[in-house]
Protein backbone atom coordinates (compact mmCIF):
# COMPACT_ATOMS: atom_id res chain seq x y z
CA UNK A 1 0.00 0.00 0.00
CA UNK A 2 0.81 3.41 -0.80
CA UNK A 3 1.34 6.34 1.55
CA UNK A 4 1.79 9.04 -1.60
CA UNK A 5 -1.34 10.40 -0.01
CA UNK A 6 0.29 11.08 2.93
CA UNK A 7 2.09 14.68 2.36
CA UNK A 8 -1.28 16.15 0.84
CA UNK A 9 -2.67 14.93 4.03
CA UNK A 10 -0.46 16.61 6.56
CA UNK A 11 -0.66 20.08 4.34
CA UNK A 12 -5.02 19.54 4.64
CA UNK A 13 -4.36 18.80 8.42
CA UNK A 14 -2.56 21.82 8.70
CA UNK A 15 -5.22 23.91 7.01
CA UNK A 16 -7.63 22.38 9.79
CA UNK A 17 -5.11 23.86 12.56
CA UNK A 18 -5.52 27.05 11.34
CA UNK A 19 -9.19 28.30 12.85
CA UNK A 20 -8.33 26.59 16.18
CA UNK A 21 -5.06 28.73 16.72
CA UNK A 22 -6.34 32.02 15.42
CA UNK A 23 -9.60 31.38 17.94
CA UNK A 24 -7.02 30.34 20.95
CA UNK A 25 -5.25 33.30 20.30
CA UNK A 26 -8.19 35.54 19.98
CA UNK A 27 -9.20 34.13 23.39
CA UNK A 28 -5.54 34.30 25.20
CA UNK A 29 -5.48 30.62 25.61
CA UNK A 30 -1.87 31.08 24.43
CA UNK A 31 -0.62 27.55 25.72
CA UNK A 32 -2.54 25.56 23.30
CA UNK A 33 -2.23 28.05 20.84
CA UNK A 34 1.13 27.61 21.06
CA UNK A 35 0.86 23.96 20.89
CA UNK A 36 -0.85 23.73 18.07
CA UNK A 37 1.14 26.42 16.14
CA UNK A 38 4.59 24.05 16.41
CA UNK A 39 2.82 21.27 15.66
CA UNK A 40 1.05 23.31 11.92
CA UNK A 41 5.26 24.59 11.70
CA UNK A 42 6.59 21.46 12.43
CA UNK A 43 4.12 18.96 9.62
CA UNK A 44 5.37 21.89 7.08
CA UNK A 45 8.68 20.65 7.57
CA UNK A 46 7.60 16.93 7.73
CA UNK A 47 5.43 16.91 4.85
CA UNK A 48 8.06 18.85 2.54
CA UNK A 49 10.20 15.68 3.49
CA UNK A 50 8.18 13.17 2.90
CA UNK A 51 7.50 14.40 -0.73
CA UNK A 52 11.43 14.37 -1.16
CA UNK A 53 12.38 11.66 0.05
CA UNK A 54 9.99 9.37 -1.60
CA UNK A 55 9.18 11.38 -4.63
CA UNK A 56 5.56 11.90 -3.52
CA UNK A 57 4.93 14.84 -5.21
CA UNK A 58 1.37 15.52 -6.89
CA UNK A 59 -0.27 18.44 -8.49
CA UNK A 60 -2.46 18.60 -5.84
CA UNK A 61 0.25 18.96 -3.28
CA UNK A 62 2.57 21.39 -4.90
CA UNK A 63 -0.96 23.66 -4.36
CA UNK A 64 -1.86 22.56 -1.03
CA UNK A 65 1.64 23.21 0.48
CA UNK A 66 1.75 26.67 0.17
CA UNK A 67 -1.82 27.49 0.63
CA UNK A 68 -1.34 26.08 4.38
CA UNK A 69 2.08 28.22 4.64
CA UNK A 70 -0.05 31.30 3.43
CA UNK A 71 -2.91 30.46 5.25
CA UNK A 72 -1.57 29.76 8.89
CA UNK A 73 1.29 32.61 8.38
CA UNK A 74 -1.41 35.49 7.07
CA UNK A 75 -3.56 34.24 9.84
CA UNK A 76 -1.66 34.51 12.27
CA UNK A 77 -0.03 37.71 11.72
CA UNK A 78 -2.95 39.42 11.89
CA UNK A 79 -4.96 37.90 14.13
CA UNK A 80 -1.69 38.86 16.82
CA UNK A 81 -1.73 42.48 15.31
CA UNK A 82 -5.13 42.52 16.14
CA UNK A 83 -4.26 41.65 19.41
CA UNK A 84 -1.87 44.06 19.52
CA UNK A 85 1.32 41.70 20.30
CA UNK A 86 2.65 42.42 16.80
CA UNK A 87 3.06 46.09 14.63
CA UNK A 88 0.44 46.58 11.43
CA UNK A 89 3.33 47.44 9.66
CA UNK A 90 5.25 44.19 9.35
CA UNK A 91 1.90 42.44 8.90
CA UNK A 92 0.76 44.38 6.05
CA UNK A 93 4.62 44.23 4.36
CA UNK A 94 4.61 40.43 4.99
CA UNK A 95 0.95 40.14 3.44
CA UNK A 96 2.14 42.42 0.44
CA UNK A 97 4.68 40.18 -0.86
CA UNK A 98 2.38 37.18 -0.79
CA UNK A 99 0.32 39.03 -2.75
CA UNK A 100 2.80 39.99 -4.98
CA UNK A 101 3.87 36.46 -5.15
CA UNK A 102 0.36 34.65 -5.85
CA UNK A 103 -0.55 37.85 -8.27
CA UNK A 104 2.58 37.39 -10.09
CA UNK A 105 2.33 33.17 -10.08
CA UNK A 106 -1.61 33.78 -11.22
CA UNK A 107 -0.25 35.83 -14.52
CA UNK A 108 2.36 33.48 -15.13
CA UNK A 109 0.02 30.62 -15.08
CA UNK A 110 -2.28 32.41 -17.47
CA UNK A 111 0.12 33.87 -19.38
CA UNK A 112 3.41 32.32 -19.86
CA UNK A 113 2.54 28.82 -18.98
CA UNK A 114 1.98 26.37 -15.80
CA UNK A 115 3.55 27.53 -12.39
CA UNK A 116 6.13 25.13 -11.11
CA UNK A 117 5.79 26.18 -7.99
CA UNK A 118 9.39 26.14 -6.44
CA UNK A 119 10.50 28.55 -3.32
CA UNK A 120 14.21 29.54 -3.28
CA UNK A 121 16.18 29.87 -0.66
CA UNK A 122 15.39 33.13 0.11
CA UNK A 123 11.70 32.60 0.49
CA UNK A 124 12.57 29.28 2.55
CA UNK A 125 14.44 30.71 4.83
CA UNK A 126 12.08 33.94 5.18
CA UNK A 127 8.95 31.00 5.54
CA UNK A 128 11.19 29.67 8.88
CA UNK A 129 11.82 32.78 10.23
CA UNK A 130 8.34 33.93 9.84
CA UNK A 131 7.16 31.09 11.74
CA UNK A 132 10.17 31.08 14.28
CA UNK A 133 8.92 34.56 14.80
CA UNK A 134 5.35 34.00 15.10
CA UNK A 135 5.95 31.08 17.84
CA UNK A 136 8.07 33.24 20.08
CA UNK A 137 5.70 36.34 19.86
CA UNK A 138 2.77 33.81 20.85
CA UNK A 139 5.32 32.13 23.46
CA UNK A 140 5.76 35.97 24.83
CA UNK A 141 2.02 36.97 25.41
CA UNK A 142 1.72 33.49 27.10
CA UNK A 143 4.95 32.94 28.91
CA UNK A 144 6.54 36.23 28.64
CA UNK A 145 9.37 34.63 26.91
CA UNK A 146 11.91 35.49 24.73
CA UNK A 147 12.62 38.95 25.55
CA UNK A 148 11.52 42.13 23.27
CA UNK A 149 15.04 42.18 21.96
CA UNK A 150 14.95 38.76 19.93
CA UNK A 151 11.86 39.60 18.75
CA UNK A 152 12.77 42.63 17.41
CA UNK A 153 15.95 40.99 15.91
CA UNK A 154 13.40 38.58 14.39
CA UNK A 155 11.27 41.06 13.41
CA UNK A 156 14.09 42.66 11.22
CA UNK A 157 15.39 39.79 9.82
CA UNK A 158 11.88 38.73 8.17
CA UNK A 159 11.40 42.40 6.89
CA UNK A 160 14.53 42.20 5.34
CA UNK A 161 14.14 38.38 4.00
CA UNK A 162 10.53 39.50 2.52
CA UNK A 163 12.24 42.58 0.85
CA UNK A 164 14.79 40.08 -0.45
CA UNK A 165 12.74 37.10 -1.99
CA UNK A 166 10.48 39.59 -2.58
CA UNK A 167 12.11 40.64 -5.34
CA UNK A 168 13.70 37.83 -6.55
CA UNK A 169 10.72 36.36 -6.76
CA UNK A 170 9.73 39.46 -9.51
CA UNK A 171 13.35 39.37 -11.28
CA UNK A 172 13.17 35.56 -11.67
CA UNK A 173 9.74 35.30 -13.26
CA UNK A 174 10.71 38.67 -14.82
CA UNK A 175 13.21 37.18 -16.87
CA UNK A 176 11.73 33.54 -17.26
CA UNK A 177 8.39 35.29 -19.00
CA UNK A 178 11.11 37.79 -21.21
CA UNK A 179 12.56 34.72 -22.29
CA UNK A 180 9.64 32.28 -22.73
CA UNK A 181 10.46 29.78 -20.12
Amino acid sequence: MSLSWLPNAISLMRIVLVAPILLLILNGGYVWALALFFVAGFSDGIDGYLAKRFDWHTRLGALLDPVADKLLVAGTFITLAYTQHIPVWLVAIVILRDVIIIGGATAYNFIVEPVQGEPTRISKLNTALQLLFLLFVISRAGFGWPDKITITVLGASILITVVISGIDYVWSWANRARKGE
